[in-house]
């Protein structure tokens, strides 16, 4: 019952400050994009999905790329859709936890992976400038 009153402080923290932001871009006309934002998360979220499907395949195939506290995963195709997601989340997104490491090529996969997760935002900032500079 507690995390649910953390979820609804946190969801009305992040309504509140996007309302902020909204109105602040409008008023000062600083180069915040809404179009670009969702561009962005649309990116992260393809790229988060085409490599968790990798990673996925890979394991279902029977060519193990993961493993959990140092031993090969043994768990349930649902359950797999779900590590692989997870890993490939928390790759993209920043330098993981250590509970579920890559093996072989994953290790390879997860480098590409990473790469990608580290260059979108700075992709992102330099497009963001170049339009802001175009106006």
């Amino acid at each position: 019952m507690v995390w649910l009153g953390f979820f609804l402080i946190a969801a009305y923290a992040f309504v509140k400050s996007m309302r902020v932001l909204f109105m602040t871009t409008r008023q000062s006309g600083r180069f915040f994009s809404v179009n670009n934002l969702l561009l962005l998360c649309s990116i992260y979220t393809t790229v988060l999905i085409a490599f968790g499907i990798g990673y996925l395949v890979l394991e279902e195939m029977g060519l193990p790329v993961l493993e959990e506290d140092g031993r090969s995963l043994d768990v349930h195709s649902f359950e797999m859709i779900e590590v692989c997601m997870y890993f490939s989340a928390i790759t993209l997104l920043s330098v993981g936890y250590g509970d579920i490491t890559p093996i072989g090529i994953g290790r390879w996969l997860a480098i590409v992976e990473a790469l990608v997760g580290y260059t979108m935002p700075a992709a992102f900032l330099v497009h963001t400038v170049i339009e802001h500079e175009k106006r």
